[in-house]
């Protein structure tokens, strides 16, 4: 359940009645994680995909256990992807699970990451190879949060928010694209359009069995490049994974006779200008996507856009 805030600390307001809160949040915003209110404990953890891992997991729900939190604890978690993905997960198997809530703090996870209950952690260098479903209480989304980041962490989070419109909403798509040439900060309406379309999708289909699988536009291949720069240490966001593999899965469209010609090339020269990576620097990529978990049947699962605005899964 998505909740709009329209100043953060309205979160101590989504807390009433709640006796028993820990917080998890990302060390880079504890200020946030303080305007919740009164809460059990709070820890602030580091984030990065080489520690989005079992261990900081365990050490999460060894801070519960050690804090005295029941079956009836709410987990909070403040801060981006990594963080709701961590605090999720841990909130999926502490005492076979308890509740939990996000309010996502980078543009990436107020679009995508913090929506839908998807939670994991990355295994072997695999993105999100163990994880759980487990749906949060809400998802607070305050757009005035994301004034303080950098500006690369916005432009990671622009390429999922795009996604989204690729895949449900050509006018969207086009009113974004106008709009974010203009400002690198997102409008908060854009922002709320397609965390609702995610929602919406989410709640038909909320173990990925249908419709949800197209929210995975990009990733089969985003997943790979990631897996690639994790084992070659270099840095690349999941955002700009996601950019890429947009593209790649456009160019295979066309390639299959599936979309319309010219839609990479136009998402390409869209995505530039945006500021947006749309070139893949590895080769290779067939071994990471063959072991990634949306493969089945033992073939590679892509969603391919027809058009902006439309998708399909082959």
């Amino acid at each position: 359940m998505i909740k709009e805030l329209r100043h953060i600390a309205d979160i101590s307001a989504l807390l009433q009645g709640e006796r028993e809160v820990f917080v998890v949040c990302d060390r880079n915003v504890e200020w946030v994680a303080w305007e919740a209110g009164t809460f059990v404990g709070a820890v602030s953890i580091d984030t990065s995909e080489s520690l989005k891992t079992m261990g900081t997991v365990m050490e999460i729900c060894k801070w519960l256990l050690e804090n005295n939190a029941t079956r009836d604890a709410l987990l909070l978690a403040v801060g981006g992807g990594i963080t709701t993905d961590l605090a999720g997960f841990a909130a999926a198997i502490y005492k076979r699970g308890i509740r939990y809530a996000n309010v996502p703090t980078t543009l990436l996870a107020q679009v995508d990451a913090a929506i839908g209950g998807k939670t994991g952690v990355n295994f072997l260098e695999y993105k999100n190879m163990l994880g759980a479903f487990r749906m949060p209480e809400f998802t607070a989304i305050c757009p005035d949060v994301l004034k303080t980041l950098p500006a690369r962490q916005i432009k990671a989070g622009l390429a999922e928010m795009l996604k989204t419109f690729i895949i449900a909403d050509a006018s969207a798509y086009a009113q974004a694209v106008s709009s974010l040439k203009k400002a690198v900060f997102a409008d908060g309406n854009l922002i709320l359009k397609a965390a609702a379309i995610k929602e919406s999708i989410v709640t038909m289909d909320p173990y990925e069995r249908g419709p949800r699988i197209k929210l995975n536009l990009g990733h089969t291949f985003a997943h790979a490049i990631e897996h690639k720069a994790l084992e070659a240490g270099d840095d690349i966001r999941h955002g700009e994974a996601v950019a890429i593999g947009i593209i790649m899965a456009a160019e295979m469209a066309e390639r299959e006779g599936i979309a319309e010609k010219g839609l990479a090339a136009r998402l390409k020269a869209d995505f530039q200008s945006l500021g947006l990576p749309t070139d893949c620097p590895y080769t290779g990529l067939e071994d990471s996507m063959a072991k990634d978990k949306k493969a089945a049947g033992g073939k590679i699962r892509f969603v391919l856009p027809e058009r902006i605005g439309s998708v399909v899964v082959k």
